[in-house]
């Protein structure tokens, strides 16, 4: 939630290409409502479980070249969406800017930790069992969180702890970086509106 003297944290991206046309708008402080449409069934899914667990509300609409494959609609959706996140956070005054989640899914245990630093970078330990779900290469799941630390700025660790089901894999990555941003964009009511940083910046 906004405190009283603080604007709502949302923004909305537009990012047309050859391979892609995405529009969303973002709200941080939202509820956790979706409407997501990217063509691609699965990942629709995890945008969808992002945004109900991050309470992130999320509107958005995407058309690619899947007639070729995915690629290029997976990875542009992680850069919207990172741009949309960079911009709605502001300054990151105020904010609790470290968190982390473990999620257990059945069989499967993933653990995914957030620095709203400011810094982009990517570490990720997944293995996945099978090449696909459905018509969709689960090695782009990887270009996604990639894309999306990179253009909203943070740092982020996926592990995947242990886990044989990949659709369970998977889900328990998204879930995980709901819940650890969840934690991380939160208001610190003992931290008086200050940015958590001792430069005095996250964006600098």
């Amino acid at each position: 939630m906004t405190s009283p003297d603080q604007s709502p944290r949302r923004a909305s991206h537009s990012r047309k290409t050859k391979e892609t046309d995405i529009s969303l708008d973002l709200n941080i402080d939202g509820t956790g409502a979706y409407d997501i449409s990217t063509g691609i069934g699965f990942l629709d899914h995890m945008l969808e479980q992002l945004s109900r667990h991050s309470l992130m509300d999320i509107s958005l609409r995407a058309k690619g070249d899947l007639h070729i494959d995915a690629h290029h609609t997976t990875e542009d959706t992680g850069i919207a969406l990172g741009k949309a996140f960079g911009e709605a956070m502001g300054d990151c005054r105020g904010i609790t800017r470290y968190a982390n989640a473990v999620i257990p899914m059945d069989e499967t245990c993933t653990r995914v930790s957030v620095d709203i630093s400011g810094r982009a970078y990517l570490v990720w330990r997944v293995n996945m069992p099978r090449a696909k779900l459905g018509e969709m290469d689960t090695e782009l799941f990887k270009e996604w969180f990639h894309a999306f630390a990179q253009n909203a700025a943070i740092t982020l660790h996926v592990d995947n702890l242990y886990g044989e089901n990949t659709h369970h894999i998977v889900e328990s990555c998204y879930k995980g970086l709901a819940r650890a941003l969840r934690s991380a964009v939160a208001l610190d009511p003992r931290a008086s509106g200050a940015v958590p940083s001792t430069k005095g910046t996250l964006r600098g």
